[in-house]
């Protein structure tokens, strides 16, 4: 079967009326289409339009062939690997077979799927889990194990329609090239929402889900982010432009308005000479003439604002974060934390030795299932490891993956002191600002934030804490965050002066985070 979507000006409006998608229009074939745009801008809710779980408020959406769907969120820990692959029930009907069972329902079950033992080995191994037994409970797998595993199961699906929704996140690097290599060889129309620039690199196109709307570019993400560049460096020169004319339409209005404020006066002291009537007239004249030059200097001056509108809503936000931060500085030499033969609770990994001093990078890495988490946790003395020991001789802030640490009914500003109670109400106003919080947004519910403003704010609460953290321990902190929010905790963490501990699968950016050195788990 083919496979094909296409909307057509189709929109979606949530329950309480904001907009989310307006008169979209665009038809994707088979190939590999990426999608990106900033959290909460509606990429996840396009996924469900195309996969009907949403239905458009306007127009239509229409999808050619069998549909499989990636989501973010993970499988139920209580499944089984079977459960997850979702062939479990289609495996047991056919050892009854194999054992004599004449039972109709049995054959409804396994319907043509016959070969469907050898396939599932054969998937098993294409993601690089072949060694997992079909009844291990998901709970005693990695998160990236887990993705997959839920991968295997929607290719055992023959789908003709892919969507995949971040999908590298969890993944280490040889699990990241079994999914390009499935991405590279699938023929069907695939969909990727992702902030990996490595995957995204390997599309035909990419769709930016921004304003409502979708645009497409030709080629790689490259390509992408070049032609944006290039947008804005015409965007920036037109607003310079147009603001200049503002200037200058008003400048004019004001010089107009002067001479005929001075036309004005000679033309009252010429009138008290003249008849009344010849005066009246005189001056019914001028004020026509001059209403119409005002008028001219006026609509050139709303001509000039509108264009100058229209340059700065093509011009994007590209605020950056901008920090001071003094207190988290560690002396070179300064024992940080110290491990000695620290095995991890959960995990495969032997037993790590590890010494911090000083303001040092460290990524920590390993393959999917070492028990990375589990590391950091023992750290940090939040999990008790199965032998060893480690100590931390300064203050610390851990994030947890996938963890939002914040009080959604809490305002910003509440959430910062919060961590920080010592600091000045104004002092936090004029560091928040400094995490693009100015004015009253400082005063927003964590709740109603979006994705990206709600990370900063947690950025915030972490950086901005009392004792100032000498040591920032982050797990995969790049999971789930849209490229500016990726670029936003990078500029963070080059104005942090401790020491730092992440783990993270994200290759560009633990490039972009000058590591002083890798430690790899086995």
């Amino acid at each position: 079967m083919s496979s094909s979507l296409s909307l057509s000006h189709a929109s979606f409006v949530l329950p309480e009326g904001r907009t989310v998608f307006d008169d979209l229009t665009f038809s994707l074939g088979p190939g590999r289409h990426g999608l990106v745009g900033d959290n909460g801008g509606g990429k996840s809710t396009l996924l469900a339009l195309i996969r009907g779980d949403l239905r458009p408020t306007s127009g239509t959406v229409e999808v050619t062939g069998a549909v499989a769907h990636l989501p973010q969120a993970r499988s139920d820990a209580g499944a089984t690997v079977a459960d997850v692959l979702g062939v479990g029930a289609r495996l047991a009907a056919l050892a009854r077979i194999e054992r004599g069972s004449v039972d109709p329902a049995d054959y409804d079950l396994v319907g043509d799927g016959w070969d469907l033992p050898e396939r599932t080995e054969r998937w098993l191994g294409r993601v690089g889990l072949g060694r997992l037994h079909l009844d291990r409970p998901l709970a005693a797998v990695s998160g990236g194990e887990a993705t997959l595993l839920r991968l295997a199961g929607l290719m055992l699906t023959d789908p003709d329609v892919l969507l995949l929704d971040e999908p590298t996140n969890d993944l280490d690097a040889p699990a990241r090239a079994r999914l390009a290599r499935i991405v590279d060889e699938f023929t069907g129309a695939l969909v990727i929402v992702s902030h990996d620039r490595s995957l995204l690199e390997q599309m035909d196109d990419i769709g930016e889900v921004r304003a409502g709307g979708v645009r497409w570019f030709g080629g790689p993400f490259s390509h992408y982010a070049a032609a944006v560049a290039a947008e804005q460096e015409s965007a920036a020169q037109a607003l310079a432009t147009a603001k200049a004319d503002v200037r200058r339409q008003r400048r004019d209005l004001v010089e107009q308005q002067t001479k005929q404020a001075r036309r004005d006066r000679q033309g009252r002291a010429r009138a008290d000479s003249l008849p009344k009537i010849v005066a009246g007239a005189y001056q019914r004249r001028a004020e026509v003439s001059a209403g119409r030059v005002r008028g001219v200097h006026e609509d050139r001056l709303d001509a000039s604002r509108t264009a100058l509108e229209s340059a700065q809503d093509r011009v994007r936000d590209d605020r950056r974060i901008r920090l001071d931060l003094p207190d988290t500085a560690v002396p070179p030499r300064r024992e940080v934390l110290r491990a000695e033969g620290l095995v991890p609770a959960f995990g495969t990994a032997r037993a790590v030795d590890l010494d911090v001093r000083g303001p040092e990078r460290i990524a920590l890495v390993g393959r999917n299932g070492t028990g990375k988490t589990s590391v950091l946790r023992a750290l940090l003395g939040l999990q008790a490891p199965r032998s060893g020991r480690a100590v931390v001789h300064v203050p610390w802030r851990y994030l947890p993956q996938g963890v939002d640490l914040l009080d959604p009914d809490r305002s910003v500003i509440e959430s910062v002191r919060a961590t920080a109670p010592e600091i000045e109400p104004g002092t936090v106003r004029a560091q928040l600002a400094r995490f693009l919080f100015r004015g009253d947004a400082v005063e927003q519910p964590v709740g109603t934030l979006s994705g990206g403003e709600r990370w900063r704010a947690t950025l915030a609460s972490l950086l901005l804490a009392t004792p100032a953290p000498q040591l920032l321990v982050l797990d995969e902190p790049t999971n789930n965050l849209d490229l500016a929010s990726v670029a936003h905790l990078t500029e963070a963490l080059e104005s942090y002066r401790g020491a730092l501990l992440v783990v993270s699968h994200d290759e560009a950016f633990l490039a972009d985070l000058h590591l002083d050195r890798t430690v790899e788990l086995r």
